[in-house]
């Protein structure tokens, strides 16, 4: 049997005969460099043009979001300002409107006074022909009335003076 303390001196000076896990030879360094020049040429292959398109990316994002903010500013404003000259024209189209209806009003009111005026120019007129046609007859009855009653006084005094 062998004695654990000479197992471990056999197994010493084995490792440094035929290297193990961590051998610290030439191929570290080398590994080492391999790995720094790796991690250079994938920055400079992979992660620069990569991380270009990105940031273009995020500022074409941030230019389009501004540009779209400006552009619904502007559509605001433009909005309220065809709002208020909507609102404007509402206005001046009821004024106008109302301003017809009172003209129209005036109109109708002063024809309505014109034909009364008419009218009672008509009556005045009818009446005073009326009157003339009346004054006509009660002159044309009378001469009528004189002309009966002397015809009657004839006939009557004229009987008598027979008698």
């Amino acid at each position: 049997m062998i004695h654990l303390p000479l197992l471990f001196a056999l197994q010493a000076s084995n490792t440094e005969v035929e290297g193990g896990l961590f051998d610290f030879n030439a191929t570290l360094p080398l590994m080492a460099l391999q790995f720094i020049i790796l991690t250079f040429v994938l920055n400079f292959m992979f992660y620069k043009p990569v991380g270009n398109v990105l940031d273009e990316r995020d500022e074409y994002i941030r230019n389009s979001l501004t540009t779209a903010s400006a552009s619904l500013l502007k559509a605001n404003e433009l909005t309220k300002k065809y709002e208020r000259e909507l609102a404007e024209s509402r206005k001046q189209a009821q004024d106008t409107i109302k301003k017809s209806q009172q003209e129209a009003q005036k109109i109708v009111s002063v024809k309505i006074k014109e034909a009364q005026q008419e009218a009672e120019k008509l009556i005045s007129e009818a009446s005073d022909q009326l009157y003339i046609q009346k004054e006509q007859a009660l002159k044309t009855l009378e001469n009528k009335v004189d002309t009966l009653s002397d015809q009657i006084k004839y006939k009557l005094l004229g009987n008598r003076s027979s008698i």
